[in-house]
């Protein structure tokens, strides 16, 4: 294959897209704007799942690899409510479907089975300008610049590639979440590390919860949910020991094993206001341009964000390997199944922020994970 291919984001979705390339024999190039791989964290635990994420894996030739990654035990779920009783509780037997990795972990292995020209660190996108027949020139903040004869955007929430094909953005969710960490939790905060147990604990109630994992080497990683206004966001000092001081207050009364997941943590609290694209998010086909990941899809946090992200980059990468002389054939084709794809996991995530934090909170959630509501998460 001849043409051009840009990759711009060397998250998931990307970097799965460049390996399926690869493994098919087609080169691409991937334009990063970290400067390095380790330039920022890259999140905590995820649950890959066996009809998504897992295939993705499988088309890239990594599964032996991302079953070395799986956390034993991470599938063990535990629901409370406020005061610290058990509502919910299962057990990993073996069977489950939504084995737990860390995403840097997974991104490392990805990273690892591509070419070492393949990323470019220290791309910035600064601008995108179309030429004509599918091509497109993309400057970046460093001087380059490359001609794409097929520009993708696995660029995420805040996409430049996006606006070729959308004027959609991004929205504030009405929701804020709350980063912790508590490090060497078996030993330094047993009471804690006991609630969480091997896997992940929810502790949620109306407009509000309290979500953590635990992680390998006794690290329990928490989101706490709280629903705040868009004029709260952008007022509000994230910096301030006041901020911290009011999410705590919103737990008053809860179980001390549970308050401690936020009033303990062993590094600074991260705030990170939640977005969402409009709900089934779609476009009219623009020659040499489309959209993998949060690009194209960016929803509340719903189990589902990494997996189609590794899915989406898997079945672009082969729409194109299926249809190599016909990038738009490729194109076309996989934007037909993406859509309806995305739209049915829009109308999932609604059913679970209501089942997570709605009116009938925590009760809601024992009955999704009972089986009595439909919902997959």
């Amino acid at each position: 294959m001849t043409k051009n291919i840009t990759i711009i984001g060397a998250g998931l979705a990307g970097l799965t897209l460049a390996r399926v390339l690869h493994v098919h024999g087609i080169a691409s190039t991937v334009y990063e704007g970290d400067p390095s791989a380790d330039a920022r964290l890259q999140g905590g635990m995820l649950d890959i799942h066996d009809y998504n994420g897992q295939l993705a894996m499988k088309d890239a030739g990594l599964y032996e690899a991302f079953t070395q990654l799986i956390h034993p035990g991470g599938e063990v779920t535990r629901v409370y409510n406020k005061s610290g009783e058990v509502l919910f509780q299962d057990v990993e037997d073996g069977t489950g479907n939504r084995p737990e990795v860390l995403r840097g972990e997974l991104r490392r292995i990805l990273l690892e089975s591509l070419p070492t020209e393949t990323v470019k660190w220290g791309h910035k996108v600064t601008n995108i300008r179309s030429l004509g027949n599918g091509q497109h020139a993309v400057t970046f903040a460093n001087g380059a610049s490359v001609t794409s004869h097929l520009l993708v955007g696995a660029d995420g929430a805040w996409s430049k590639v996006r606006s070729l094909l959308s004027d959609a953005k991004p929205v504030y969710t009405g929701n804020v979440y709350v980063e912790t960490w508590l490090h060497d939790a078996d030993n330094r905060h047993p009471a804690s590390a006991l609630a969480v147990g091997g896997g992940s604990m929810f502790a949620v109630a109306p407009g509000k919860g309290i979500l953590a994992h635990r992680e390998p080497g006794s690290v329990l990683h928490t989101y706490v949910c709280l629903s705040r206004s868009e004029a709260w966001v952008s007022n509000t000092d994230f910096k301030s020991p006041a901020v911290i001081a009011e999410v705590i207050a919103e737990f008053e009364g809860w179980a001390p094993e549970l308050l401690a997941l936020i009033t303990d943590s062993d590094a600074p609290a991260t705030f990170r206001p939640v977005y969402s694209l409009p709900y089934e998010h779609r476009w009219s086909r623009i020659p040499g341009v489309t959209l993998v990941g949060d690009a194209s899809h960016l929803l509340a946090p719903n189990g589902e964000g990494a997996n189609l992200a590794l899915f989406d980059g898997a079945e672009l990468g082969k729409a194109i390997a299926t249809h190599p002389d016909d990038i738009e054939s490729a194109l076309a084709y996989y934007e037909k199944q993406l859509f309806p794809r995305c739209a049915f996991v829009s109308a999932e995530t609604k059913v679970l922020l209501e089942t997570l934090f709605g009116s009938a909170a925590p009760h809601s959630l024992v009955d999704m994970l009972m089986g009595i509501q439909p919902v997959r998460g």
